[in-house]
């Protein structure tokens, strides 16, 4: 089995409860859960689904390079 890394962002649903999970390399990739362990477990399975479609619709799985460019800009209020 061939082991595959992808970045995942984190967002709380402030002020709801949970977190949502988003996979940036993966359009459509994205799960929920009420803790950011739960969350983390159930983008594991989406991503999973994701990279099965993929391959049972003969489509290569995206890449995850760069996926990801976290910064930090200020802003005037």
């Amino acid at each position: 089995m061939t082991t595959l890394q992808f970045s995942v962002v984190l967002a709380s649903n402030d002020p709801d409860p949970g977190y949502t999970a988003t996979v940036p390399a993966l359009p459509g990739c994205v799960s929920c859960g009420d803790s950011l362990e739960e969350a983390l477990e159930n983008i594991k399975d989406a991503i999973a689904l994701y990279i099965r479609d993929c391959r049972a619709h003969g489509e290569s799985v995206p890449d995850d390079r760069g996926a990801v460019v976290m910064v930090s800009v200020e802003v005037g209020a």
